[in-house]
């Protein structure tokens, strides 16, 4: 029985366009640059921030946050961010009884922007606030601690499958692939993704799939 479902954060509740056309401004490029680039270094299992020291050679990342955030031109989320099922699905999880936790690969900001949303979730937690990321068995671990039910009796939903499926199965948990955003739909067919216990175009599929 499912008892705490768990959901990733870009790409499945949240569109990661607005990021990162916010670095695309900060850089001057144009946005559809970018965007290419992050698709294909993500592609090619990179880091998605390779895009970004592809088009600025020798730059350091995480100062550039930094000096985004302090001109105030940083993270930024709000409703228009968030896909149409999240809300009424999440609404509808709690209701029959699950847990709701969203959790996922994001930074300290994005959690404390996720948390302003008063999004219907029990918790939301982020790898910046923990320390640790996905695909790290570590990060799998805080979930079923946050969960505080045993890993099997919890599902985590995500559309990466290297990131999302693959290493919470291998931590226990069971999964949902989402075929959503361009890793979704791009490794779709890949070994991760077909292992997933569920396999689904909407959030909105899991009330009736996770019902006893």
């Amino acid at each position: 029985m499912i008892r705490t479902v768990a959901l990733d954060i870009g790409e499945t509740i949240t569109r990661d366009d607005c990021y990162w056309n916010s670095w695309a401004d900060w850089l001057d490029v144009p946005r559809h640059t970018l965007s290419a680039l992050v698709g294909a270094v993500v592609a090619q299992g990179r880091d998605n921030a390779d895009a970004v020291r592809l088009l600025k050679p020798g730059i350091d990342v995480d100062a550039g946050y930094a000096a985004r955030e302090a001109a105030g031109l940083g993270e930024a989320l709000d409703d228009t961010n968030l896909y149409p099922d999240v809300r009424p699905t999440l609404t509808t999880l709690r209701a029959a009884g699950f847990r709701v936790i969203v959790a996922g690969n994001q930074t300290v900001r994005a959690g404390e922007l996720l948390r302003d949303l008063d999004l219907p979730a029990d918790a939301i937690a982020t790898s910046g606030e923990w320390g640790v990321a996905k695909p790290s068995a570590a990060f799998f671990g805080r979930v079923v601690g946050l969960a505080a039910v045993p890993a099997h009796e919890i599902v985590y939903v995500g559309d990466h499958p290297a990131n999302d499926v693959a290493p919470a199965a291998a931590a226990g948990l069971r999964t949902a692939h989402l075929r959503r955003g361009p890793w979704g739909h791009l490794w779709a067919d890949t070994p991760a993704a077909t292992q997933a216990d569920w396999r689904i175009d909407s959030l909105a599929e899991l009330p009736t799939l996770l019902s006893p």
